[in-house]
Order: structure tokens, then sequence, then C-alpha cells
């Protein structure tokens, strides 16, 4: 099939780069309203540029939209009107009114879906295939400030990465209650999904990139780090006791082997496949809206 990509800025770059690397994809097609940004990524990765949406919107059979936020509703909206399978990145709105209007626009039977990157991280697949009975987990997802400005908070910056794991893959569909403290740039919240209090944290004033997920359940521990995808579990100490008023444990470590990918990659390439078959995407505009929903409870306890 052939891909476009609406907006040229850093996610954009990446779609583009992505899209003109898949097997999937023919010809890769870019517009930003800025065409000299537009123009050179296209010269880094083959991309032809389109010089207005609409006649993007006529030379690709699939769309990832990666415009800032704020603008979804409306760089989305002649995708959806056109029939042409659209990728929303996330967050798939800013509010819940934006969401629940634009989710009233897409047609039965059309492929939309959100740009989750994480949850085509090869670790997510691996911890919620291992994970049993999970009594804590959190996550920490922490980040020096982004060159470019997103006009959102960190929650839906950052923290709903997070969000869209603990709620539609480790808790899919249970009860939750949700208190949180921060800033737009530094915030916590403490979230109990059924039975299991779920603690996020993230932050844009970070001197140090943190992205990692921890899962105490009864006999082991397991840790796992996004960017180098690696996940290891920590089973019950065979021998915890004292020699000379110091602790002693000795642990059972286990690396897990995971086939390192690139998770924008995957995503791209399920999302190709899902436009030809016209079946759903992984990540479903309702999961989105249900993100955002969290988001703006979370936002609300920072801002009370």
């Amino acid at each position: 099939m052939d891909a476009g990509v609406i907006g040229a800025g850093t996610v954009g770059k990446n779609h583009v780069r992505v899209y003109s690397e898949l097997k999937e994809v023919g010809t890769t097609y870019v517009y930003d309203l800025n065409t000299t940004a537009a123009e050179e990524v296209a010269a880094a990765t083959g991309a032809e540029v389109c010089r207005s949406a609409d006649e993007l919107l006529r030379k690709a059979e699939c769309v990832s939209v990666c415009v800032p936020a704020h603008r979804h509703l409306q760089a989305a909206g002649p995708a959806i009107a056109a029939g042409v399978p659209a990728l929303i990145e996330k967050p798939i709105c800013l509010t819940m009114p934006e969401c629940e209007r634009f989710l009233a626009q897409i047609p039965e039977g059309l492929t939309v879906g959100v740009g989750h990157v994480e949850r085509f991280n090869p670790i997510v697949t691996e911890i919620a295939r291992i994970t049993k009975d999970p009594l804590y987990v959190s996550f920490h997802r922490h980040n020096p400030a982004p060159v470019e400005v997103s006009g959102s908070s960190v929650v839906e910056d950052l923290m709903i990465h997070d969000i869209d794991i603990a709620f539609n893959v480790f808790f899919p569909g249970q009860e939750y209650t949700v208190h949180a403290s921060g800033t737009g740039d530094v915030a916590a919240a403490l979230a109990t999904l059924g039975r299991t209090p779920v603690y996020l944290s993230a932050s844009r004033k970070a001197s140090k990139k943190v992205r990692s997920v921890y899962i105490e359940e009864e006999d082991r521990t397991i840790e796992g780090n996004f960017m180098t995808q690696e996940v290891f579990i920590y089973k019950k100490p065979e021998t915890y006791g004292q020699e000379d008023g110091l602790y002693r444990q000795e642990n059972v470590t286990e690396n897990l082997l995971i086939n390192k990918v690139e998770p924008l990659a995957i995503e791209l390439a399920a999302f190709v496949r899902a436009a030809r078959d016209g079946k759903p995407f992984p990540v479903t505009p309702e999961q989105g809206l249900g993100n955002v929903r969290v988001c703006e409870a979370i936002y609300q306890s920072l801002s009370a």
C-alpha cells in the first residue's frame, strides 16, 4: 500500500523513515504546512512531497496523522471523510469532548487506530505473558525537556504511554480509582485497578532518561526496561538473614531472552496490514478515548 504522513516534525520524520523501509509499503508521501520541513524529510528518505493534504489523501491508501495533538481533529477529519484508513498519534485528542466528536465521525468498517507505540514494545508482550497475579505495579517515564513543545502536559505527553499499558494490557476492563499530584511537567499518580495499586510517574525535567516498569508478585519481582528491551525476573531468595549484623540475601535472577525490535516499525507494519485487510488496529479509538479519560482524571488532581 502507498502510505502518507501528515506532519514532518520529530514524530512525522520517524513515520516517514519507517514507512520508506517497510516491505508492505510502496510509495511514501509526506505533507506539512512547512513545505521546507517536508522537503527535508523527503530528501532524507526518498519520500514524495505533497503540496496539500488533499493531494496526499488522493494518493495515499493509508495515512499517519503526526501533527500536534490540538490539531488532530482538524487534520484527521478529512482522512476519515475520504474513507482513508488513519493512524492518529497519541493522544487521539486532547479533551474528552474532542474525542467523542472524533469517534462519532468514524464510519463502521474503516480502520482507524491510535499510535501508542509502547504497546508494540516486545517487553510489553513478554511481561503480559508471564505476569500472573500482580500485587504492585509501578511505571517510571522521565525525560529531559523536549525540543518541541507539544502544548500538552506531561500526563498526555509521557504518562499516557504507561496508562495505555496498565489499563488496556495488564488490567483491561478493571474498575479503577486514581489520585495524583504534581505539575504540568512533573506528575505522579496512584491508581487502583481492581485490588492492585499501580503507581505512575512522569517528568519532563529529568537529567536522566528513564523508561521502566516494575511488578511485584507473591514469589517474584519482574523488572522491564523499555529502552534496552530487557526483562529481569528476581525470585525469592534461597537464603535471607543476618551475618555479623549485615543482611545477606541470595537471589535467583533470570534475564529473559527478548527479540529486540524497533516498536515503531512493528506498529506501522501492523497498521498497514490492518488497513489492507480492513481489520481493526490493535489500539482502537475507544481505547484511545479511555486513555484520555484517565489523563483528564489525573490532570484534574494536579489542578486541584
